[in-house]
């Protein structure tokens, strides 16, 4: 925060357009002025000096604090006293020395020092401009945002060519804009009448004026910075040694405070609350969301960054990024992605490197918890499902991975297949997965939450994912059957029944070893589905616990500990949504977001404000929705209403969700005691205490002793949450 060395109060006249601030508080120089102004080397390219105007206070003009400055057009000063202006450890006399002003306005108690070329800006209060050599608005600049002014062509619109090389999801990039608006305006290419009013969304509002005049914000200090060019700047924002800043808005405020650092280069775009750009990065036709950072030399080009990301050392071309970014290894890019956040891009990844057909116009589409293994490269078009660990290697051929919380490897000596371990997450790395979401909520820093996100990696759309895995592997499994000539099989032609004894013999046959052959995983050698029993099992159980603890969420929103069948009848009239989407990063209802597009077309809707408050609405019923999905899902598994569970299904869940609950936490134990008792771990260390003391004890972590708190009043509620139905 800029703190001024003043007691009294100040005058502010920001805010105001320029004819009020010219009539109601400013006056011409006096003589005596204008005398102290030249004797202080001062010139005017108004010899009579009658266009400068300051403030009408008494005492607020001290014209002595102006020094070897030129002044052009029309200056207003704000207040301008002694006073020394402070920030960090920069202190400066308030005043206006060695600078050319053309055009300007000035706030209360500014320093503007050295600096070569200011024109057509207006400045807010306690603003330190410091060593500028450029510093200019153009009067139709539209400071980032993908509008037009009055008589400009069609071609001079700034386009972000996100998802796609060839531009074909382009997006136009406004303030508010939020990874939920560049999802749907960038995935929904086939609706021409929805694209068109989301241009005009994007322009609802705006001047077509050519009157467009630079502004920086209260308490804001930019200094040793090269250009700065139809530039819009926040509050409390801190600019040091940036090469070029050039159409672009810097949004900022005291909570949420941006800065940009050393040799850094933004052009045409909006960077958002609370980020920091530092040492030699470059962003070029972009949006960055919320407290985000871009440092190290990262080149962030044509992309959109969601909130509580982090990109460094890398390059970054043509992408939609969701919340929850991590790219910060040397020699990693991605290029042409959809990638739904809660991601991390590992070192020597090159991720869309590979184009397929003679234009590049591929594109890789993967779903939150994405994360590659080093020096992975995958063919374009690829596709992953939700949380997939994907293992080192070069993927030579197109993926489609249906599988969540899976485990990919490529193929191994003379077989050119891939190897699929699906859920694999939740049978062999627990802790990390559990740990998730609350990591992820730890990481947010955000005072102001205009996108949704969900963290959980237990929600509708990852339970979406896992019902047609379960499909997917009753399905190979009836193939793998037949192929083996199962007894149950023979003569058997009709589909339904070859499904049902497959699912019977997953569930009767829970120690089977075998592997499936999925050939659409990978384009022309397919995949060897590992352990799919022991997978099949574990989706079921994640299921089962998901639904069950929604369940439960529900009755202690209703203040009950047991549900009954008026709690069920209350559930069953709640809308149920069967198919969801990642927005964003906020899990929606399909059918939501038809019924958004319905009002955007009919106009019922007519700026991205009113869009932002429809996410809002579907957040504010979120709890509901999943309720209704939950005592769905629970009736799907078991192929009945929940009325008709007798005993034996109510102790099957219970048991299973039980034993799950447990596995949760006695997994996540066992996940994280590895890094305590493997040789390899702990030889670096001389003996148990220096360990401790490197990466704390294992007694004290402290996400284990909350979740074991929370595993045992899970259990508690579970034994009495069917009570009232039984």
């Amino acid at each position: 925060m800029v703190q001024v060395d003043l007691t009294q109060d100040t005058y502010s006249s920001f805010g105001k357009n320029i004819s009020e601030i010219i009539l109601n508080s400013k006056r011409k120089l006096s003589e005596e002025e204008k005398e102290i102004l030249i004797k202080n080397r001062n010139i005017n390219d108004d010899p009579s000096w009658e266009n400068i105007y300051v403030s009408s206070e008494e005492g607020a003009f001290n014209p002595e604090l102006i020094q070897s400055c030129k002044f052009s057009g029309t200056i207003v000063f704000g207040a301008l006293k002694k006073a020394k202006i402070t920030f960090n450890d920069l202190h400066l006399d308030c005043g206006i020395y060695n600078s050319y002003l053309c055009d300007v306005i000035t706030g209360d108690f500014n320093v503007i020092y050295n600096v070569s070329y200011l024109n057509n800006y207006r400045l807010g209060n306690r603003v330190i401009l410091f060593n500028i050599k450029e510093m200019c608005c153009t009067n139709h600049s539209k400071f980032g945002n993908g509008i037009l002014k009055g008589g400009e062509p069609e071609e001079h619109r700034v386009w972000i060519g996100v998802a796609n090389e060839n531009d074909g999801r382009r997006v136009l990039p406004f303030e508010s804009m939020i990874p939920a608006d560049a999802y749907l305006w960038s995935h929904y290419r086939d609706d021409e009448e929805l694209l068109n009013r989301f241009v005009e969304l994007t322009e609802y509002g705006t001047s077509k004026d050519l009157d467009t005049i630079g502004f920086v914000d209260d308490d804001s200090v930019i200094k040793n910075t090269n250009i700065v060019k139809d530039t819009k700047v926040g509050k409390c924002a801190y600019i040091k040694g940036a090469l070029k800043l050039k159409n672009i808005t810097i949004l900022s405020s005291e909570e949420e405070k941006t800065q940009i650092g050393e040799g850094v280069e933004m052009v045409n775009g909006i960077l958002g609350y609370g980020c920091h750009v530092f040492y030699q990065a470059i962003a070029v036709r972009f949006v960055i969301g919320r407290n985000c950072q871009v440092k190290y030399g990262a080149r962030l080009l044509n992309s959109v960054l969601g909130d509580n990301s982090t990109v460094s050392c890398c390059e970054i071309l043509n992408n939609l990024i969701y919340p929850f970014h991590e790219q910060h290894h040397n020699t990693s890019f991605l290029i042409a992605t959809t990638v739904m956040g809660q991601s991390n891009i590992a070192a020597g990844a090159t991720i869309g490197s590979n184009h397929n057909s003679r234009s590049p116009d591929g594109e890789i589409f993967a779903k939150r918890g994405f994360w590659p293994g080093l020096c992975s490269d995958f063919k374009h078009n690829s596709r992953f499902a939700s949380f997939d660990l994907i293992s080192k290697g070069s993927y030579q051929y197109e993926l489609d991975i249906p599988y969540p919380f899976a485990l990919v490897s490529p193929g191994q000596g003379d077989n050119p297949a891939i190897s699929i371990i699906p859920a694999w997450w939740f049978m062999y790395d627990m802790f990390a997965i559990s740990r998730n979401k609350n990591k992820f909520i730890k990481r947010d820093r955000r005072k102001i939450k205009v996108q949704n996100i969900e963290t959980d990696p237990m929600a509708p759309d990852t339970m979406q994912e896992i019902l047609v895995a379960l499909d997917r592997i009753i399905g190979l499994t009836a193939d793998y059957l037949q192929s083996i000539g199962f007894e149950l099989m023979k003569d058997i032609t009709e589909r339904k029944i070859i499904y049902q004894i497959a699912k019977d013999y997953l569930h009767q046959h829970p120690d089977a070893v075998f592997a499936l052959m999925d050939n659409q995983c990978q384009k022309k050698y397919g995949a060897v589905i590992n352990k799919p029993v022991k997978a099949y099992k574990t989706y079921r159980k994640v299921v089962k616990y998901y639904a069950v603890r929604s369940l439960m969420e529900y009755c202690i929103g209703e203040k009950v500990d047991s549900l009954n069948y008026e709690l069920i009848e209350k559930i069953r009239k709640l809308p149920l949504y069967t198919e969801w989407e990642n927005v964003g990063g906020q899990i929606i209802p399909s059918e939501r977001i038809q019924e958004l597009f319905g009002q955007i077309k009919n106009g019922t809707i007519n700026n991205w404000e009113s869009v932002h408050q429809f996410y809002n609405m579907c957040q504010c019923s979120y709890e509901q929705y999943k309720v209704r999905h939950a005592l769905y899902l629970l009736e799907q598994l078991y192929s009945r209403p929940i009325e008709q569970f007798s005993m034996d299904i109510y102790r099957n869940v219970i048991e299973d969700v039980r034993a799950y609950a447990c596995d949760i936490y006695n997994a996540a134990l066992k996940s994280r005691e590895k890094d305590y008792t493997d040789y390899f771990r702990n030889m670096v260390y001389r003996n148990q205490k220096e360990m401790d003391c490197v990466i704390g004890s294992l007694n004290e972590n402290s996400f284990l002793l909350q979740l074991k708190e929370d595993t045992k009043e899970f259990i508690s509620r579970l034994q009495v949450i069917f009570k009232g139905l039984i």
